[in-house]
């Protein structure tokens, strides 16, 4: 088992969704739809698939997350958080290794996943993408209230298996700055389209 001072958890958690959000609206949020709709082969994601895709884990999690803080009688926050050992295989699967690297690949579960289903992307998918990553903030706020260990949250993909709240969190936001990453190295691909003057 893995454990972590939760306000030094939470803390971390806190700067990389902000680092998201800085690096997306800063360096991402200003391309044209051809620019966001490009990508070098039909094996990767535009900048669109990729924060549809995000868009969608957060359309599940954000309220699940709200839901079970607001509600929980377990509202006193303790020092330490405890990953399980589910929870660890879940998060350490997402987390980028010391050199932003991918460790392991995923295949998307069906209806997560932009390529195959194209009614996910709705053109807006950065601006939402920027508004998931400031209501994370405020979960992230609010998380700093209760137990995050106590709290347990059913997965997207089964409502019978459920996380701790920490594991949850720290799954979904490494998963974010993993996805952020693979856009961020898109817009550095030598064929991406140049902004038109």
């Amino acid at each position: 088992m893995k454990t972590f001072t939760s306000h030094k958890l939470l803390a971390d958690l806190t700067l990389i969704t902000q680092e998201n959000l800085v690096t997306v609206e800063k360096k991402i949020s200003f391309f044209s739809d051809e620019q966001k709709s490009w990508k070098p082969n039909n094996y990767t994601w535009s900048l669109f698939e990729i924060f549809a895709h995000l868009n969608e884990y957060a359309k599940y999690y954000h309220p699940v997350f709200l839901e079970k803080i607001d509600k929980t009688k377990f509202n006193n926050s303790k020092e330490n958080f405890v990953s399980s050992p589910l929870g660890r295989s879940a998060w350490r699967s997402m987390k980028l290794g010391n050199a932003k690297n991918v460790k392991r690949k995923f295949k998307s579960p069906k209806g997560y996943n932009p390529s195959n289903d194209k009614h996910l992307i709705s053109g807006r998918d950065i601006k939402d993408f920027v508004e998931k990553q400031k209501e994370l903030l405020t979960i992230l706020k609010k998380s700093e209230e209760v137990n995050l260990r106590r709290i347990k949250v059913p997965i997207f993909i089964s409502r019978i298996v459920r996380l701790r709240l920490g594991d949850a969190l720290m799954f979904c936001i490494y998963h974010n700055e993993r996805h952020v990453e693979q856009a961020r190295k898109l817009i550095c691909h030598p064929k991406f389209p140049k902004k038109k003057k």
